[in-house]
């Protein structure tokens, strides 16, 4: 029967694969070394690299020098930590928001949204107010609905300008932008493709600072850790793409 198939496992069972090996804590933004598949907080690897070129837990060189462009966000393995861990993804959302008041910056959009939900959903539960499974999955379908016809506008926005730095390329006739923060450089390679009627978007490096970027990096990565501090909007280059020794 489904019942003697059932059985119960405590959180410290898992704890040693959803916890990051650098911090001990729990994954926070999960980002995977594409070489050993190795997953560690995004902030912790990043800080980490900075000074080693391998893996934290196998020793693996990554890459000789640039590792940066060979991890990637994991949003799957962090979906599965938010689901495991009973209120760390609220416990994050108002971490986020003290930073950004802490800083006397506007809350991103995405963060209001995802703490209204969370709110909603907590004070729902204390007034002792329940629906039927029908209406949940009803609201539910209703508010994926609603995210999809919203093409990303809610979320954090990020303003860049896109600067041509070879002459083998064109520049774009409309090289400032105003995108999600949740948009990748693949997204960028892409559009760009699209725009300078390119046959694949692989042909492109994009730079910024001179470094070039890896294709999974989120805008909000790269403004974060190569655009902290100055002025909008992040100025980003573009250039066929070079093979690194």
């Amino acid at each position: 029967t489904p019942k003697m198939l059932t059985r119960k496992i405590k959180l410290w069972d898992i704890n040693a694969h959803i916890t990051c090996r650098l911090c001990n804590g729990y994954l926070i933004d999960a980002t995977t070394v594409t070489e050993c598949l190795h997953t560690f907080c995004r902030s912790c690897l990043v800080k980490y690299l900075e000074e080693n070129n391998t893996c934290p837990t196998c020793r693996i060189v990554i890459h000789q020098s640039h590792p940066l462009q060979y991890i990637g966000h994991d949003r799957t393995m962090q979906d599965i930590v938010y689901k495991l861990v009973p209120g760390l993804q609220e416990a994050e959302m108002k971490k986020q928001r003290e930073f950004y008041h802490k800083l006397g910056m506007e809350v991103p959009g995405d963060i209001k949204g995802e703490t209204c939900s969370t709110k909603q959903h907590l004070d729902s539960h204390r007034n002792g107010e329940t629906k039927a499974d029908e209406s949940i999955n009803k609201e539910t379908s209703e508010e994926k609905q609603e995210e999809d016809n919203d093409y990303h506008r809610s979320d954090e926005q990020v303003s860049i300008c896109l600067e041509c730095n070879s002459s083998k390329l064109r520049g774009l006739k409309r090289k400032w932008i105003r995108c999600s923060a949740q948009a990748t450089v693949l997204h960028l390679k892409k559009f760009i493709a699209k725009k300078l009627n390119l046959s694949s978007f692989n042909e492109l490096d994009i730079l910024c600072n001179e470094e070039i970027l890896g294709k999974d990096h989120t805008l909000k990565f790269v403004v974060v850790t190569r655009w902290r501090f100055k002025k909008a909007p992040l100025l980003l280059h573009y250039r066929p793409k070079m093979d690194l020794l």
